[in-house]
């Protein structure tokens, strides 16, 4: 028997400046703290000096799993019988959900090259290029998820990243998530290694005689995990987006129906004890009615899901009362949640005043479920945060945009009194040279 839940709706006005500021730091408090910040550059230089035999080290400790630098790289064989293991009907899954995710990230692909005269002589535009290689953390210690290398992978492969790497933990028999094998082989990526989450991460930062460098890195996961994709930037790899333990809002009036929202929030809250879910409710009876149906909805998963829940939806989550949509956009605009579904009247209308979040949901249709798996928009999205000044994983996330500039004769007198005047008030005069060896008369 589940231990007794019973969830109170607080006023958002209510909530002390405190217990304000914790919930709004949420993740990123642990990912950003002085001992976490310690321990993630602790692995980075542990694999920088120790290279596989560290990797292999940190995977028998904390992963369970012996292996030897030839047992990290998941060889063609093993993946040949993932393709046996895993059904017909999760391979359809896996398929089509490539296949939304697919086209929605070839929607964004920008030219690979606009230019335009902006003035009389200037030319000036840019150039989009893949970046050369990119390391992908696939998470497995809360349960198994090849739709994160779906949404991680896919838009990659689109981009044309030159060389993608896949770091797994292993399973507790050594072996490699068979789903997580399947997508890589759908998407043509052929360097897949397991071995434990943050020494992999760090391996792909930092690179080790199996495992290789990879500029770009990240992959979502525990607030660990986080850190030492943050800590990654010491050993120039550049993060690929703040990911860590899932968050979501769900903003409901008095038109949503109680119990799609209880399903919506729970579908979150299952992730992790460190996840955030909350309700903002602009309707007391609302959120008296989601607060009547959680327990025996939560009753309902099996363990250790159902405790994950309870902790997600009470130490950084929960049921709120906002006076009113201003109040209640207030808050999500400062949190700027992973999730945010609307489960609102007018869903269209409200998202246009929504500023900051990962994804916007638009009505009571479109569960977190089936944008987590089906829909082809991002999944893996900025957290603790992140979304105040971040974006999900797209495309976008894998090219590099380039400036390109050129000047006729008439463009350049037209910019050179500019920067002959910059550059003496700023004491550079090989810069002024070079400007008055063509335009003699600025001298």
């Amino acid at each position: 028997m589940s231990n007794p839940f019973r969830p109170t709706v607080t006023h958002l006005r209510s909530m002390p400046p405190d217990e304000r500021r914790r919930r709004l730091r949420r993740s990123a408090a642990t990912i950003f703290g002085a001992e976490m910040r310690a321990y993630a550059c602790r692995v980075l230089e542990d694999v920088a000096a120790g290279g596989d035999e560290t990797v292999a080290a940190y995977t028998a400790r904390w992963d369970g799993v012996d292996l030897a630098r030839e047992g990290f790289l998941v060889r063609r064989e093993e993946i040949e019988a993932a393709r046996d293991a895993v059904d017909a009907a999760l391979l359809e899954a896996l398929e089509a959900a490539i296949g939304r995710v697919r086209r929605f990230n070839e929607g964004l692909l920008p030219p690979e090259m606009a230019t335009a005269q902006t003035e009389v002589g200037i030319t000036t535009g840019v150039q989009y290029r893949p970046c050369r290689s990119a390391g992908l953390y696939v998470p497995s210690g809360k349960g198994s998820f090849p739709s994160m290398l779906v949404a991680m992978g896919t838009p990659a492969v689109v981009a044309g990243v030159e060389r993608i790497a896949v770091v797994l933990p292993p399973r507790p028999d050594g072996s490699a998530d068979p789903a997580v094998l399947v997508v890589a082989d759908l998407l043509g990526i052929r360097q897949i290694f397991r071995c434990n989450g943050a020494a992999g991460i760090a391996a792909l930062a930092v690179g080790t005689a199996t495992i290789p460098r990879t500029e770009l890195v990240g992959g979502p996961g525990s607030p660990v995990i986080a850190a030492v994709q943050q800590a990654a930037a010491v050993f120039g790899a550049v993060p690929l987006v703040a990911l860590g333990p899932s968050e979501a809002i769900v903003l409901a009036d008095a038109t949503a129906d109680p119990a799609a929202v209880v399903v919506d929030l729970l579908t979150e809250a299952e992730h992790g004890a460190d996840s955030a879910v909350m309700l903002v409710a602009t309707d007391a009876g609302l959120a008296g009615a989601v607060a009547g149906l959680l327990p025996q909805y939560l009753d309902r998963l099996p363990e250790p899901r159902a405790s994950y829940a309870r902790a997600s939806l009470t130490d950084l989550g929960g049921l709120f009362l906002a006076t009113d949509l201003d109040e209640a956009l207030a808050w999500i605009n400062s949190y700027a949640p992973e999730h945010l579904q609307l489960a609102v009247a007018d869903p269209l209308a409200v998202a246009r005043r929504v500023r900051h979040a990962g994804e916007i949901l638009l009505g009571q249709s479109t569960p977190f479920a089936a944008a987590n798996y089906a829909i082809g928009t991002p999944a893996a999205l900025p957290t603790g945060g992140a979304a105040l000044a971040a974006s999900g994983v797209t495309v976008l996330s894998f090219l590099k945009a380039t400036a390109i500039a050129g000047l006729t004769p008439d463009g350049l007198r037209a910019v050179a009194p500019v920067a002959v005047r910059l550059g003496r008030y700023e004491g550079f005069p090989a810069h002024v040279q070079a400007i008055t060896h063509r335009e003699p008369h600025l001298a």
